[in-house]
């Protein structure tokens, strides 16, 4: 085989090693914070309804998140950090008038 075949075939197996928990030399992970959006919601006393329509997240987004089925991506976890720490200055800069 030549070389690219066998680089790839070891990248195979380096992700196969890492889907299964093991630890791969080389591959540094880095821990992020994902906010949980059930706390933050059941903080504010709001209902998942209450919540996308408070900050203008889908209702489905909100109940993806909530359920597992999916995370958010990187601008979302950024905004779920801003209403986290000031949910009335978020509610505020988004309400419309």
């Amino acid at each position: 085989m030549g070389r690219f075949a066998d680089e790839l075939i070891e990248s195979m197996t380096q992700a196969l090693d890492h889907a299964r928990g093991n630890k791969v030399d080389g591959m540094r992970l880095t821990e992020v914070h994902v906010p949980d959006v059930r706390i933050i919601r059941e903080s504010l006393h709001m209902s998942q309804s209450e919540f996308a329509s408070s900050f203008r997240i889908p209702l489905a987004t909100i109940k993806n998140w909530e359920q597992g089925r999916r995370r958010p991506d990187a601008p979302a976890l950024a905004y779920l950090r801003v209403i986290e720490r000031s949910p009335k200055t978020v509610i505020e800069a988004v309400a419309t008038k």
